[in-house]
């Protein structure tokens, strides 16, 4: 009888489990009026700016935008164009951010291969950080998935964030 309810209980533990971890995934975002889609590991990434027919753009927060906030922008660049030279281009965006520091650049791969790009920099008086991976698609065009956040918040979903990237693929036509 004893052996039983050990069964009966490892069981339910089991099924329980189970039951958080399909709770816990995410979802796969697909629209007809972008050429991209992504896996989004966590149902907490909420859409916040849906892509349209004039606007192909997408962005997502983590449970709230200081938290985690991704925005995705296609790249048209100049033919052949070195992936180092429209990382320093999108930079030249960043340093009148107050307190910016660039950091490392990364090799990145996933179904498209490219460089991740950090930062940190200060709003209102709390650091915060930015990671940009630079994916490209051919020798004109680049995505570009820019993550910002608290630093300490980035970078405990960095593992979400590179997933991201790491799914991040063009539709097949």
């Amino acid at each position: 009888m004893k052996q039983i309810n050990t069964a009966i209980l490892l069981s339910a533990i089991l099924v329980l489990m189970f039951a958080v971890s399909v709770s816990a995934q995410g979802s796969n975002f697909a629209n007809p009026d972008v050429e991209y889609s992504f896996d989004l590991p966590d149902a907490k990434w909420k859409m916040t700016v849906k892509p349209s027919a004039t606007s192909p753009n997408v962005e997502y927060v983590y449970v709230d935008r200081s938290e985690g906030h991704l925005d995705v922008r296609k790249l048209a660049v100049r033919d052949k164009a070195i992936l180092s030279d429209v990382i320093r281009d999108e930079e030249q965006k960043l340093v009148l951010l107050p307190g910016y520091v660039a950091g490392k650049d990364e090799n990145f791969g996933g179904f498209l291969n490219g460089t991740v790009f950090n930062y940190e920099f200060v709003r209102s008086g709390r650091p915060m950080s930015g990671r940009f991976y630079f994916l490209k698609v051919n020798d004109n065009t680049v995505y570009v998935l820019r993550f910002t956040g608290f630093r300490d918040k980035l970078r405990s979903i960095r593992n979400q964030t590179d997933s991201i990237a790491r799914t991040f693929t063009l539709k097949k036509v």
